[in-house]
């Protein structure tokens, strides 16, 4: 099978911007992107890529395939990559501190004892679920336009679907990533040995503002603190300290993000008789209950650490080191990364790779997204107005999911 790779003359620049603006713009996000890491993406890609156009469809698809092989949470390290693209490393620091900052501070406020989301089974909060549908469903529909043209990355991004939705593991994740990328490579070597002949063809590299010099520090601060810190834990007993490394190790390890990092917290907090298992229940359910990434809940669980009034210190302790690791691992990873996308053979690679998140999204779609939230024909019927709305009306998306909350609302009263 012979197949052909379409490439632009360069990858558009965009013009700089401050990290005022990008924290203006992730904390509306933060405000309102429910539904979990896929959604978040979805979200990401109405408002960065198809709104604002801070990143081409290639570009954002190529972040998203890298985050999706990094440990951490996805949706945020998305979010983060694209603040420092638009703003250096500032706006990084802003993009996650807007996109985190509100989740976080419901999540403290519930753990001091403020009952302000309505439980985490209120029939608006049903109304988001249904909106996360029309959400991700716009975003797969958007990227397989752009990433999958072609039969042969058609059938990709549905092999890889098939897949996900019978291997639904971080590992299988990952594999299935990697081998759409060789496979496709395998594919378009015809292909590639006559773009090498055309190198002006080849996309050019992003403005990168991190020097190889910062992001071999970030590696090594990294492994350091990943190696040092159960060390010096042992050798100096302090609870912050503890706490600290407790969930800087999970920041490192977890690969998938979202509702895979519970396991992990639960097994570090919960057996040393930081949490008990009720209050680890409790956050839980409430972090189910605010916008914004899972990861949050390890504000929650700082909170619960430390008495009144020192909560918050604990919040912070907890968020920043699970946070950490991501920033580290970023740091480290996109200048090599924007090096290798610049590379016509890397380039194939990527073909095959965002064909095969293309895919992911896609039974990401069916589950946990669309499994969660279609219990009846109202909320497929809400889920229809909900997506004419964002896809066809163009409507801002956090006022769709206004409109979806207060649909929520209504059908549970019928």
């Amino acid at each position: 099978m012979e197949t052909t790779i379409e490439y632009t003359s360069a990858v558009p620049q965009p013009h700089p911007g401050s990290a005022l603006e990008v924290l203006g713009v992730a904390t509306r996000l933060g405000l309102t992107s429910f539904g979990g890491p896929i959604a978040h993406l979805g979200y990401f890609h109405a408002e960065y890529i198809a709104r604002r156009k801070w990143l081409n469809e290639q570009t954002y698809a190529d972040l998203v395939a890298l985050c999706q092989c990094l440990p951490g949470p996805t949706s945020s390290q998305v979010g983060i990559a694209i603040g420092i693209f638009r703003a250096g490393l500032l706006g990084g620091l802003a993009s996650w501190f807007g996109f985190t900052l509100p989740s976080a501070l419901a999540l403290v406020a519930f753990a001091y004892g403020m009952q302000t989301m309505g439980g985490a089974n209120a029939a608006w909060l049903h109304g988001l679920k249904v909106v996360a549908v029309a959400v991700v469903a716009q975003a797969v529909w958007g990227m397989a336009q752009n990433l999958t043209p072609d039969r042969p990355r058609v059938t990709l991004a549905v092999l890889a679907a098939t897949a996900m939705l019978a291997w639904p593991t971080a590992l299988g994740q990952v594999l299935i990533i990697a081998a759409a990328g060789l496979l496709y490579h395998r594919m378009s070597l015809t292909g590639l040995q006559r773009l090498q002949a055309s190198p002006e063809q080849t996309p050019a590299q992003m403005r990168m503002p991190i020097s190889h010099g910062l992001a071999v520090s970030a590696w090594i601060l990294f492994v350091g603190l990943l190696i040092g810190l159960p060390l010096l834990r042992y050798l100096v007993p302090s609870q912050p300290l503890a706490v600290f490394d407790s969930f800087f190790r999970v920041g490192s390890l977890v690969l998938g993000g979202g509702h895979v990092v519970l396991p992990l917290i639960q097994a570090a907090v919960v057996p040393s008789g930081w949490v008990t298992n009720e209050q680890f229940i409790a956050g839980y359910g409430a972090a189910q209950a605010v916008p914004g990434p899972l990861f949050t809940f390890a504000a929650y669980l700082g909170t619960v650490m430390h008495p009144w009034p020192n909560g918050w210190v604990g919040a912070a302790l907890a968020l920043g080191a699970i946070y950490l690791p991501s920033f580290l691992l970023l740091i480290g990873c996109l200048p090599i990364w924007n090096l290798l996308r610049a590379q016509a053979s890397f380039q194939a690679v990527l073909g095959g790779i965002n064909a095969a998140v293309v895919g992911l999204l896609l039974a990401a779609l069916y589950h946990p997204v669309w499994t969660s939230a279609m219990h009846a024909p109202a909320d497929f019927a809400l889920g229809l107005v909900d997506f004419l709305l964002l896809a066809f009306w163009k409507w801002p998306p956090w006022l769709v999911v206004v409109l979806s909350a207060l649909g929520g609302a209504v059908l549970g009263r019928l």
